[in-house]
């Protein structure tokens, strides 16, 4: 039995494993894939999760539901010796442990990119997994909570001030999603008005959306900001302590919540913790194939790689030397792809390159409004917006997940989003440990009074 090891059950992981349990024959293999989480996360509706427009568990593809084949580790990768064949696997629970392979798949995905800035890792939150983005939405609902509890005033002021920092698709999308659920939430707030919310995008860059072409992304700036938006381009934030956000232009106010958007760094475990080649980003040297290629150009035997960790050449792209950007469309065609080559090589058959020429972009920038991009062609508004759910209503992966968002949207074209903060189960012993604090010495348990 060859052993096929899968680094990583993200889109481009989740998807070779699925491909290979539907192509490979009883016994020809055994596929072992390796993550923490007990899910995929499909990003693209992460802004939502945000807004309340999808929820939290349907944006997670549960790995053991559908890859019943494989076996499942619960845990992180710390080390490749590709010399070795063998990874060592450190599970969520016990000691590390060595996997030996024939076959490895490092799909890892990327992380989020952070620098040293004052007061960040302390105050800010980032937007890649679900935990975070369900955070987001009951913080600023929490935070209409309070704030209309508070008169008007700095303090008040801070609860309803968001800053997004990083201006690519996850910073916009979420940005424009949160912008339009706040917005909506004043009709519940008679207490608070218009006027005191403060949205604040930053962008390092003098655009954003960078995916599109400068005229499409001056159109959003602009749309933001007749929603209220302050965008704030050619600028970095230079502090965030105590929530007090410093800016490189000189601009300084206080934000209750600061989302963390600015790019993506390659896993620590590809970048630091193996023998593979990797460039100067710190990302696997792969060929069109997506066999990972060493120093003398050959493939590593047995290796291979996809997704945000992989410097895969462009094959459709008209640039001599081009990679493929690191996104969803992407790692999913090259997990597809990934299945078919190992599949083609362990029966001695012929490998195929990876060309797949782009669908566009396109972008939620809040309920009802979105930006669609196809080389010359350009849809703005609600059109973009409906072909955005469109999209990936039919992307996100199986039959159950598309009918269960269609039945949220459904449900809240009738009747509106749910407008329930659920922070306190980030602490949901607070409850259980304060009401044993309050209780009288004598209204309590004898065996509890005497200490048994």
């Amino acid at each position: 039995m060859r052993e096929i090891l899968i680094v990583g059950g993200g889109y481009a992981g989740f998807y070779t494993a699925w491909g290979l349990e539907k192509s490979l024959r009883a016994g020809e293999a055994r596929i072992t894939v390796v993550d923490p989480r007990p899910y995929m996360t499909y990003q693209p509706f992460l802004p939502e999760v945000t807004a309340g427009s999808v929820e939290a568990r349907h944006a997670a593809v549960s790995l053991r539901r559908h890859l019943r084949k494989s076996r499942l580790i619960a845990g992180s990768v710390t080390e490749i010796r590709s010399a070795d064949r063998a990874v060592t696997v450190r599970p969520v629970n016990g000691a590390d442990r060595e996997l030996r392979y024939d076959v490895l798949v490092v799909t890892a995905g990327a992380v989020t990119r952070t620098f040293p800035i004052p007061g960040l890792t302390e105050h800010a939150i980032g937007l890649k997994h679900v935990e975070e983005a369900v955070a987001i939405r009951d913080r600023l609902l929490t935070a209409f909570d309070q704030a209309a509890s508070l008169p008007p005033g700095p303090e008040r002021r801070k609860l309803l001030t968001v800053t997004f920092v990083g201006g690519g698709f996850s910073g916009v999308e979420g940005f424009g999603e949160l912008l339009s659920l706040a917005t909506a939430m004043l009709t519940s707030y008679p207490e608070l008005s218009f006027d005191e919310l403060s949205f604040h995008l930053v962008e390092a860059r003098d655009r954003i959306l960078p995916e599109v072409t400068a005229k499409p992304g001056a159109w959003v700036v602009r749309s933001l900001e007749r929603r209220g938006a302050h965008v704030h381009l050619n600028t970095q934030l230079t502090s965030a302590t105590d929530g007090h956000v410093v800016l490189s232009s000189g601009e300084e106010f206080d934000s209750g919540l600061i989302v963390w958007t600015a790019g993506n760094a390659s896993n620590p475990v590809v970048h630091n913790h193996t023998d593979l080649p990797v460039d100067e980003r710190g990302l696997l040297v792969v060929g069109a194939d997506l066999r990972v290629v060493g120093t003398d150009g050959a493939p590593v035997p047995g290796v291979w790689a996809a997704g945000d960790d992989a410097s895969v050449p462009d094959l459709a792209s008209p640039v001599p030397g081009a990679r493929t950007v690191p996104n969803a469309q992407h790692a999913v065609r090259q997990g597809r792809r990934l299945a078919k080559n190992i599949r083609a090589e362990l029966r001695g058959g012929t490998v195929r390159d990876y060309r797949h020429s782009s669908l566009g972009v396109v972008a939620t920038l809040g309920l009802g409004r979105g930006i669609f991009q196809y080389k010359g062609i350009v849809i703005k508004g609600l059109l973009a917006w409906l072909m955005h759910r469109g999209y990936h209503v039919l992307a996100v992966p199986t039959w159950e997940r598309k009918v269960r968002v269609l039945t949220v949207w459904l449900t809240a074209a009738a009747f509106g989003r749910d407008l329930v903060s659920l922070a306190s189960v980030q602490h949901p012993r607070d409850a259980f440990v304060a009401g044993g604090r309050t209780r009288r010495p004598e209204e309590r348990p004898a065996g509890e009074r005497t200490g048994v």
